[in-house]
């Protein structure tokens, strides 16, 4: 410490914004075991224990937000998780170098546009009035389809567009890992007379497979950490039944109907929802695979 400490000197802002923003923070979760008052503050607001959280598992709007949100992340981490693992195999064949560039600076172009813009996009292209999509329907004699607004369809719309945003800076990850990977065992495989598919199974794949637990272990741990900028900017009355999720039921009851207390109990149920998948995915990871985060 004493030889490299301006390198660790150059923690402290990192540690500071922490503190300050993520731990200090922590005691407003007291809000929900309070009949929380906005005149009279935290420390004056009157105790109300349990209250808010039997006040939310009472609530059929809070389960069917629930029960959203894990049908939306379970069916974004099916389609979702694997797309830039497949993707990152499909580039690491690529030879020609000039090509594979402009793919990847495609792929990653719309994780740095925020979901305000990318909604937009979206809603305008599948316009049932004048969207791309509904245009080709028209003309191949199908009647127009509202995607954001059918319950049927709004799911996928989550999914795929979900997938074009993130599937290039997730392949990041993945290509970083390949690039790591011995190409003395490509040549070995080829003498053994193993082709493209049977060297991905057995090299490719066990190779990059510590990046993949741990990716995947963050995935499970996200499964209640719903894209809130994402489903608040796309979804609309139309779609509440299949699109309302926890965190923009909280912004409902919070921000617009000013129920402190019940938003805090909701989002700190969420939050140790959270946790111990997290907790409980790396120990099984760890339990049949030596790979895990701790």
């Amino acid at each position: 410490y004493r030889k490299n400490w301006p390198i660790f000197l150059m923690l402290v802002p990192g540690i500071v914004y922490f503190i300050i923003f993520c731990y200090v923070p922590l005691y407003g979760v007291t809000i929900a075991f309070k009949d929380y008052k906005l005149l009279d503050g935290i420390m004056k607001s009157p105790w109300a224990g349990l209250k808010y959280f039997k006040m939310a598992f009472a609530s059929n709007d809070f389960w069917n937000s629930f029960s959203n949100t894990m049908i939306i992340s379970l069916l974004k981490l099916a389609f979702s998780f694997p797309a830039p693992i497949l993707l990152a195999l499909l580039l690491n064949e690529v030879k020609n170098m000039a090509f594979k560039k402009v793919v990847q600076t495609i792929s990653y172009m719309p994780h740095f546009l925020s979901w305000v813009v990318l909604s937009g996009v979206i809603i305008s292209f599948l316009s049932p009035s004048t969207g791309p999509v509904n245009l080709l329907l028209r003309a191949l004699g199908h009647d127009p389809i509202f995607f954001v607004a059918d319950n049927n369809w709004f799911r996928p719309v989550l999914v795929i567009s979900s997938i074009w945003k993130e599937i290039g800076w997730s392949t990041i990850v993945y290509l970083a890992a390949l690039n790591s990977v011995d190409m003395e065992l490509y040549e070995a495989a080829k003498i053994d007379g193993a082709g493209k598919i049977k060297q991905t199974l057995h090299i490719t794949l066990p190779s990059i497979m510590p990046a993949i637990t741990v990716m995947f272990i963050f995935a499970v741990g996200a499964i209640v950490n719903d894209d809130f900028d994402q489903i608040f900017n796309m979804y609309n009355p139309a779609v509440y039944k299949t699109g309302e999720v926890i965190s923009t039921y909280i912004y409902k009851i919070g921000m617009e109907g000013m129920q402190y207390s019940l938003a805090t109990a909701i989002g700190l149920f969420k939050n140790v929802i959270a946790l111990v998948l997290l907790v409980g995915t790396n120990y099984l990871c760890k339990a049949f695979d030596e790979y895990a985060l701790w």
